[in-house]
């Protein structure tokens, strides 16, 4: 029931905004919703990160996600996303956090960005986004790669591991 009325809720926003997106002149195919600390956190316990990891979050926000990672766990990060502002705001808070030795942010299109170097990626999309990305990140990840989504998952490809913080579910899969 939780899960019905996120979802729509997020299909609510996503209406929304995409109005805002299109004054901006941004083909954007998910709106920007943060991700709560708690949830960050428990997303990076569940991939394992640890020093050495390379995690990308792809529709990066304001950069939450890999400076964590950076900044807790030891890890490198890139953070992926196609609104100028949102990029903005990430490298201020990786700037604030003392990483940016650790973490960059990239403008780019996942559907054209090269995830090869990942080892880690998370992800906080909507379920059509996480389909069509799914064989190009099967295809591109090394064996052992993980991924972990926010919410929602990758239709018949079942997780490897499922966790619920609070109202969130994250999902786990490590490519074979």
């Amino acid at each position: 029931m939780m899960s019905n009325v996120k979802n729509w809720l997020i299909a609510l926003f996503v209406g929304i905004c995409t109005g805002a997106y299109a004054q901006e002149n941004l083909a954007l195919d998910v709106p920007y919703v943060p991700t709560n600390q708690e949830t960050v956190e428990e997303m990076l316990k569940l991939a394992g990160v640890k020093p050495g990891d390379v995690v990308y979050d792809l529709g990066c926000g304001d950069g939450r996600i890999v400076i964590t990672a950076a900044k807790k766990f030891g890890a490198t990060g890139v953070g992926v996303d196609l609104n100028p502002q949102r990029l903005k705001e990430a490298n201020e808070n990786a700037q604030a956090a003392g990483v940016t030795d650790k973490v960059k942010f990239v403008k780019g299109d996942l559907f054209d960005f090269d995830f090869s170097e990942a080892n880690v990626v998370t992800m906080y999309l909507l379920p059509s986004v996480n389909l069509k990305l799914r064989p190009k990140l099967q295809k591109e990840l090394k064996p052992g790669s993980r991924i972990v989504s926010h919410d929602f998952d990758m239709g018949d490809w079942e997780a490897k591991k499922t966790v619920e913080v609070g109202n969130d579910t994250i999902y786990l899969w490590t490519i074979d």
